[in-house]
């Protein structure tokens, strides 16, 4: 290590191929992994910390004396403070665990939604959402007779001032808005839109799904109402989420499932809820997610975002630079590399989305072919389907190059002559 990284406080990672040592399966096989917008991998620290957890800690927590469920309880909340710093909450009350991104939406569309939403209200949302925030806000609106509002993109992906402007009104309720797009890459102006949105009296709902693996997030700046992240796509385990709420919201919101934990007291007619977070937390917790969430986000902030940035970047602009060399290839989002958050979704002529991804499998280049449940931007963008090659800090630029070998001769494979 030099002499002027140890001055600078920086690890002995240096390299991409640094951390993928820490990553078992990137080491099996000459397989290239470009899909890590669907999920991320997970390097040796998160999985010995669940292996832990299991050998050491394996009880219930919150609900036994003893002392594995006090041990596992303590591991759980520790990780909830760990999530509460790491997304810069007020308290650590203010995080709920989920199962992921798409149920934390539905917990604030059934728990808030349905109580706040009224007829002729608005729900205001973007063309270029996850289903997950599609989803749940048509089930609102048709049940509360409200409006649908679709904020939509200019050609290079961005949603102006003048956008949502114009139709954030004085009639919306809720304004719900994914930080950055799992099919654009590109980064959402949330924190201008959400001071407009509170301006109108909107309650603002954030999905950070795609934001919170590759940029810094502080949901107090961002003054977001909710916030909502999967666990999963920033190297913890699947099946383990987060939803942020605002303490005063989350207060006077009704529970989204009820049973066990989430209650203080039961009679044969009533029940009285338990304090927050665990209102909304019903039955067995996923602790050993939470402790391989909270393993992954120590682990992410190691790499640290300022090289995670600087990595994706330099990924991106090589990886478009190449594809527009082929003149048969279509980039869809913004002309400028850096706003792609290491997200590259494209097009080839005459070869169907499908038919691209099974041909790089071939050889043994991995990407996502499909609408990746975004099929209303799909629909506006004019493709039924699209291929996406999604990088990551631990992808390395000899990748790269691979996969636009590979990528330059899937139309070959397909019968073309070019």
């Amino acid at each position: 290590m030099s002499k002027e990284r140890k001055k600078a406080g920086k690890s002995d990672y240096m390299t991409p191929e640094d951390f993928r040592k820490d990553f078992p399966i990137l080491g099996k096989g000459d397989y290239i992994y470009f899909d890590n917008a669907a999920t991320s991998q997970r390097p040796t620290a998160v999985v010995d910390a669940i292996k832990d957890f299991y050998e050491n800690s394996n009880a219930n927590p919150l609900r036994g004396l003893y002392d594995w469920s006090v041990d596992a309880t303590e591991r759980y909340e520790h990780a909830r403070q760990v999530v509460a710093d790491f997304i810069g909450a007020a308290s650590a009350e203010e995080i709920i665990f989920t199962r992921n991104t798409t149920e934390s939406m539905n917990l604030v569309a059934y728990s808030y939604g349905l109580s706040n939403v009224n007829e002729g209200d608005e729900v205001v949302i973007t063309v270029m959402e996850h289903h997950s925030n599609i989803l749940p806000w048509q089930m609102v609106c048709r049940e509360k007779k409200a409006k649908l509002i679709y904020l939509e993109p200019d050609e290079e992906g961005v949603i102006t001032e003048a956008e949502y402007k114009s139709k954030i009104t004085d009639k919306a309720k809720i304004v719900s808005i994914g930080h950055v797009s799992n099919v654009f890459g590109i980064t959402n102006p949330v924190k201008e839109i959400a001071a407009y949105a509170h301006e109108k009296g909107a309650t603002v709902v954030m999905d950070g799904a795609q934001a919170a693996p590759h940029i810094p997030v502080n949901v107090q700046e961002l003054d977001a109402d909710f916030y909502a992240l999967s666990g999963h796509k920033l190297m913890a385990p699947m099946g383990i989420g987060v939803l942020y709420g605002k303490k005063a919201i989350l207060e006077n919101m009704k529970p989204f499932l009820t049973g066990g934990e989430m209650i203080e007291y039961v009679t044969r007619e009533d029940a009285t809820y338990a304090e927050l977070p665990h209102k909304f937390e019903a039955g067995t917790v996923n602790a050993a997610g939470a402790v391989g969430l909270e393993a992954a986000i120590k682990y992410l902030q190691k790499v640290g975002f300022d090289f995670i940035s600087k990595q994706e970047e330099k990924l991106t602009v090589r990886m478009m630079e190449g594809m527009k060399k082929l003149s048969y290839i279509k980039i869809y989002g913004s002309s400028d590399p850096k706003k792609h958050s290491g997200i590259v979704t494209f097009t080839m002529d005459g070869v169907h989305p499908h038919d691209i991804s099974s041909v790089l499998n071939d050889d043994h280049v991995c990407v996502r072919a499909g609408h990746h449940c975004a099929q209303p931007l799909m629909q506006f963008i004019g493709a039924g389907s699209t291929a996406r090659a999604s990088v990551y800090f631990y992808n390395t630029e000899e990748e790269v190059d691979r996969f636009l070998e590979h990528l330059s001769k899937v139309r070959a494979v397909m019968g073309y002559e070019d």
